[in-house]
């Protein structure tokens, strides 16, 4: 994700030419990768039910809003990697322009070249990606939060379980 922002940002800083164009293919495929992971996340989630909270200071603190004021957040965090790539492929093809398939294939555009639209549907992607950057490390950080302040289990739960 840090990759695939940190190019959106400045990857019309990049030299005209083939660095401009390798800087947006790895902009698109990391997007799309983005994209993929996430569609995998959720049949996984879909599958594997998430274990019930754990007590904690925090939970406490908060009281009735704690699991309402999560679930809202964990939502957001699903819906903007949701909008960020699609609007990223929308605006690709109000461009006119093809979608490289990590370099490998590209999938032509369906749409006739709309600037106007190409323009309104990049600044939603922009707006969605600082905020889904926002938003993922205020996640990585309540994370960090509960496993050195609460010393709870919540960021134990998180990671993938030795066998």
């Amino acid at each position: 994700m840090i990759v695939a922002w940190t190019l959106g940002i400045f990857g019309d800083d990049l030299p005209k030419g083939g660095a401009r164009e390798t800087g947006l293919l790895v902009h698109v495929s990391a997007g799309l990768l983005i994209l993929a992971a996430l569609i995998m996340r959720l049949v996984w989630r879909a599958a594997v039910p998430p274990p019930p909270p754990e007590p904690n200071e925090f939970r406490r603190w908060l009281g009735a809003f704690a699991d309402p004021s999560a679930r809202l957040f964990h939502y957001t965090l699903y819906a903007l990697l949701v909008v960020v790539p699609v609007a990223g492929i929308v605006t690709q093809f109000a461009r006119g322009e093809a979608l490289p398939l990590l370099g490998i294939y590209e999938i032509s555009s369906p749409w006739i070249r709309d600037r106007a639209f190409a323009h309104s549907v990049k600044e939603i992607h922009e707006i969605a990606a600082h905020a889904l950057v926002f938003v993922a490390f205020f996640h990585a950080g309540a994370a960090l939060i509960h496993h050195i302040v609460f010393r709870d289990n919540t960021l134990n739960r998180m990671l993938p379980r030795s066998k």
